[in-house]
């Protein structure tokens, strides 16, 4: 008897689909089981559970190549249940990855490639990362949105290089969150045909049955949504239920595909199985041993691979091949037929900038009109996606105080991929994953706009963007108390903090024209991490100096705007945003009265940070006393300044008030910068 035979007679499970196919979905069961075993941490259930819909979609309708793991136009699968990594894991070594099975029994440790939740960058064939629930479920409507514009974008009559699916498996967890909610309604929306979610609905979280919290029409959401449904009344037994929901939802061009597939956590262990017990703890040596048996496995083989289910998952390494090589001919055809597009192509791909890109970001001098960087940041903008069209963003229904619509660009159509700018609505914490999803794509530099005070509802995705290196860009307005009559609601004054605290996000805060130019011309040439570029609303003047310095000092995070006459200062001034022009003209009080202060802008504390000690002293010489303006909590400030320095911050909520009087009250005046100064010399 061959060993699909043996254990097909020795279970004590009904078969799911034939003997072979039992074996394989099995076999992905016991590597997950084993791998949270042996860590003695993870999460057995959702593997256990999960498998067969997997299984079916991994060898039955997945379009990917496990030699080549960024063929542009692979199927991705996104999960979205990231707790559930061991299912990933399990597939990816199974099908042929460069993943091998010393790293599955390396889960969870230091160092490797198979981390608690799964990590974009760490191991092969994970898209995104995920983990908190919902983000993987936004990353996938992102992924789709790309699919369309790079679709619209490259395919041409007769050549056809874009054409594949996402595929999501969520969990109750997942569709609980927010953030998937306003996902969900907004693939419905954009009617995104391509996306496809497998819903793990078993009925059980963390914490009990999820019938304790969650007991809506989940169907009946979705549908309303606009998205075609589908239920698989027993998702471990019904393989060909399963193949038959998902082809209906590959059919499907206008709408994306919900299906609820009926599972149980924990399947086929005695004492777990349908409990929250088999959901986020290591099942234990006994039950691991008893769920083997239902399986009918040797319970004392480990990390056992039979031989035909490797043979049959492994088939996906030469079918892979076919089909990218397939593609390839038709993709050098293409190339040779459009060079263009191919070199631009090729150029978004690798993350890299045409020749001459930021020619034409616009200068100005201070005799120009004030603006608010807000202005002069989407003017930056639109002469950077002038010259980069893989350049594509949106806003949260702000485009017009955000200032980032794209001239002449059109709006995002969700059938045809036309248009560059995406319309995300009143939704921040969705465009936060979308974006994601979008620059992990791979094809385009996708930004997003709204508030800055709103940024708190984007910070997981942008925290998971550091966390991914995803080259977005944050753009976020309205950076400050300068907002003026809306109120403390609305504005920012711990934002700027927060953000800086996360570790690979660079944030810029421009202070005029020239550094808001400057500031756009930084983020693009970051492919290798995100970047917060935060605007002013309120006019601010062209300081000189800038036009000559900032290319160069925005990029290294601070430099000398404004200098004193001869030898070195007394005193430094430090500003950024709207509060250099305030630090510029508190100068011009001290310089009257015979005190030499240097004006320092500091967009960015980070890449300031990331000098030299020699470079950075260059521009905060020590022993000078140091004070630094800034209209937020003075936190990051305080080691910069030093013990014989000072800040000028704000440590309360704004009011609602013309801006002027804000700032009066509040003490951000040239007069009181000049005063603190003065203060410290007299110390």
């Amino acid at each position: 008897m061959s060993e699909a035979e043996v254990a097909a007679a020795q279970r004590s499970l009904p078969l799911a689909g034939t003997p072979l196919d039992s074996l394989c979905i099995d076999t992905v069961r016991c590597l997950a089981i084993d791998a949270v075993q042996k860590a003695n941490s993870g999460h057995p259930g959702l593997p256990m559970g999960a498998a067969p819909m997997a299984y079916v979609l991994w060898t039955k309708f997945l379009r990917h190549d496990p030699s080549d793991p960024s063929w542009p136009d692979r199927d991705r699968f996104v999960l979205s249940a990231g707790h559930g990594s061991m299912l990933l894991y399990a597939l990816l070594h199974l099908s042929g990855y460069a993943l091998s099975l010393d790293d599955l029994q390396a889960f969870r440790q230091w160092g490797s490639r198979t981390p608690g939740h799964p990590e974009r960058g760490v191991t092969p064939g994970v898209e995104v990362t995920t983990g908190p629930l919902g983000q993987g479920f936004g990353n996938g409507v992102g992924m789709a949105i790309a699919e369309r514009l790079a679709a619209h974008r490259l395919n041409r009559e007769g050549h056809e290089v874009v054409d594949h699916r996402t595929f999501v498996l969520c969990g109750d967890g997942d569709l609980m969150e927010g953030v998937s909610a306003e996902a969900a309604s907004l693939a419905g929306h954009l009617q995104l045909g391509k996306l496809i979610c497998l819903y793990d609905d078993n009925h059980i979280s963390l914490d009990g049955p999820t019938s304790m919290s969650f007991t809506e029409d989940v169907l009946g959401r979705f549908a309303a949504y606009g998205w075609q449904v589908q239920r698989v009344e027993d998702g471990n037994l019904d393989l060909l239920g399963i193949e038959g929901a998902i082809r209906t939802a590959v059919q499907d061009q206008t709408r994306p595909s919900l299906i609820a597939v009926r599972t149980h956590i924990g399947y086929g262990s005695p004492r777990k199985q349908d409990s929250n017990a088999a959901h986020g703890s290591p099942l234990g040596a006994d039950e691991v041993a008893a769920v083997k048996r239902a399986y009918g496995w040797d319970p004392v083989l480990s990390f056992h691979l039979p031989s035909e289910a490797l043979a049959h998952f492994r088939a996906a390494v030469g079918r892979g091949a076919v089909l990218r090589q397939e593609w390839e001919q038709r993709r050098d055809r293409w190339a040779e037929a459009h060079p263009e597009l191919a070199r631009e192509w090729a150029l978004a791909l690798a993350g890299s900038l045409p020749d001459g890109w930021d020619a034409a970001l616009p200068s100005s001098g201070p005799d120009d009109k004030p603006l608010g960087t807000r202005v002069s940041g989407g003017e930056a903008l639109n002469a950077v996606a002038r010259a980069v069209p893989w350049l594509v963003g949106g806003d949260a229904d702000l485009s017009e105080s955000t200032k980032t619509r794209l001239d002449g660009e059109g709006d995002f159509d969700g059938q045809t991929g036309s248009g560059s700018n995406l319309h995300f609505g009143v939704r921040e914490h969705a465009m936060g994953a979308a974006v994601n999803g979008i620059a992990a794509h791979g094809d385009f530099r996708p930004f997003s706009a709204t508030f800055f005070t709103f940024s708190d509802y984007q910070r997981p995705s942008v925290r998971l963007s550091a966390l991914s290196r995803l080259p977005v860009v944050w753009v976020y307005t309205h950076d400050s108390i300068g907002l003026g009559e809306d109120g403390p609601t609305h504005h920012p004054v711990e934002q700027l903090a927060a953000l800086r605290a996360i570790p690979g996000l660079v944030v810029l805060r421009p202070g005029d024209a020239n550094e808001s130019s400057a500031a756009w011309a930084v983020a693009m040439r970051r492919a290798d991490g995100p970047t917060a570029l935060v605007f002013c609303r309120q006019a601010v003047p062209v300081l000189e100096g800038t036009r000559e310095l900032a290319a160069d000092g925005v990029a290294r995070g601070g430099y000398i705007v404004q200098e004193g006459k001869g030898g070195l200062p007394e005193v430094v001034l430090i500003g950024t945003g709207s509060e250099l022009s305030i630090c510029a003209d508190a100068r011009v009080l001290l310089q009257a009265e015979g005190i030499a202060a240097r004006l320092v802008s500091m967009p960015s504390l980070e890449l300031f940070r990331a000098q030299a000690q020699e470079d950075q002293e260059l521009v905060l010489p020590p022993g000078i006393p140091r004070v630094a303006v800034e209209a937020g909590v003075p936190l990051p400030w305080e080691a910069l300044v030093g013990p014989s320095g000072a800040v000028i911050g704000v440590e309360r909520f704004g009011a609602s008030a013309p801006f002027e009087t804000i700032y009066e009250h509040l003490g951000l005046t040239p007069g009181a910068v000049a005063q603190r100064a003065r203060e410290l010399l007299q110390d």
